[in-house]
């Protein structure tokens, strides 16, 4: 029998509410009819912990007096937006700081979400209603006003792995790739992914309440980058990365255990990000999604020393987790992952424990995100012509 977002809130609002896990879920599909999951269980909690280089928070530092528009802002050194309005910024996860190129946008991030004070240096030309031209401070969360993430596109959808076919190390946002074919990366959770165990978007789209680094969040838009005429598998999945999220949560309740900046060497900084969404088992095809385990996830192999990254293997999330994949001539490839699978299952039972306690109700999508999307390149082109 089908259910709704609401029966499943009431159970939670009684206590009768059976929540597990997608690595859980899947367990359990290979021993019990999945018309029969589909009845005894009614949430499947999914997450993942990795890097996402398109993140970012959005501040409002308060008006300083006499009052200042500011024009170049800069925190602990890192470039932040100057666009907004007179004492608004963004400031982005990649960001890099003009003084250490180790150190950026996720470090500051990182710092006041952790309650360190962060220093503020902004500039201005004046203005008859801002006429301070310049100021320089230190803020933290305690003492700004909105301090909130806004991350364009994360929790992608069956992202690729990388190596490379090159005679010299490529240093990449997938981690340094070492000659020859020497190693393979990845960055996904597998089978906990959330947008692998409801691969067509049945359930998450505008409104949908999430994990998010450590509090509530919510889905705010279909993510940038958001493909879905990608080549999917029977289950559903695309073999090539598809969909993504765009999210927003109040930095100020979140905590360092799931936001963490980091450096990859010879190309930047990126902030690691953990994300838990839970997905109500609706019926017996939600129920079949649910189910996918890594067996039946396949990825591409891209090769990063080559212009376009082309193909040069597929493989298998339980592959790519044994720790080597031989690829077609033969070659045994080590495997390293990008992403944590530790953190992604502990967000996944931290979300759970928050639906039991019923501190966490779920919600259903205002809209529905686009099913028939696709990404286009940037190509050069004269000025003036479509």
């Amino acid at each position: 029998m089908a259910k709704t977002v609401a029966q499943i809130n009431e159970k939670i609002n009684k206590g009768t509410v059976v929540v597990v896990s997608a690595e859980d879920f899947s367990a359990m599909a290979k021993e019990k009819d999945l018309k029969e999951l589909s009845e005894e269980v009614d949430i499947v909690t999914t997450a993942t912990f990795g890097p996402m280089c398109s993140s970012g928070a959005i501040i409002n530092f308060g008006h300083w007096s006499p009052g200042i528009r500011m024009e170049e802002i800069t925190l602990n050194g890192v470039n932040a937006y100057e666009g907004l309005a007179a004492v608004d910024t963004y400031i982005g996860a990649t960001s890099e700081s003009k003084f250490d190129a180790r150190y950026g946008g996720a470090n500051v991030i990182e710092e006041l979400i952790d309650g360190k004070d962060v220093r503020l240096h902004a500039r201005g030309k004046g203005t008859d209603c801002y006429p301070t031209k310049e100021i320089d401070t230190y803020i933290n969360k305690d003492t700004i006003n909105e301090f909130y993430l806004f991350n364009p596109r994360n929790a992608y959808q069956n992202y690729a792995a990388a190596t490379n076919s090159t005679n010299r190390i490529k240093y990449t946002y997938m981690g340094s790739l070492l000659p020859r074919f020497s190693n393979i990366t990845y960055s996904t959770s597998g089978e906990l992914s959330p947008l692998l165990n409801d691969p067509y978007l049945r359930t998450i789209g505008l409104g949908t309440r999430i994990f998010l680094g450590g509090t509530e969040g919510y889905v705010v838009w279909n993510g940038t980058q958001f493909n879905t005429r990608r080549e999917r598998t029977a289950e559903g999945i695309p073999t090539l990365p598809g969909a993504t999220l765009a999210v927003i949560g109040d930095a100020k309740q979140m905590s360092r255990e799931y936001i963490r900046s980091a450096y990859y060497e010879k190309y930047g900084v990126s902030m690691f990000v953990g994300i838990g969404i839970p997905i109500p088992v609706l019926d017996e095809k939600m129920a079949a999604h649910l189910a996918i385990s890594n067996e039946k996830i396949i990825t591409n192999i891209l090769d990063y020393g080559q212009d376009g990254h082309p193909s040069v293997a597929t493989c298998s999330y339980s592959q790519l987790a044994s720790g080597s994949v031989t690829l077609s001539d033969g070659k045994k490839v080590k495997t390293a992952p990008l992403s944590s699978l530790a953190k992604a299952r502990e967000i996944a039972e931290v979300l759970a424990s928050w639906i039991r306690e019923k501190r966490f109700f779920l919600s259903e999508p205002v809209h529905m995100f686009p099913t028939d999307s696709f990404v286009k390149p940037l190509v050069p082109r004269e000025g003036g012509e479509k």
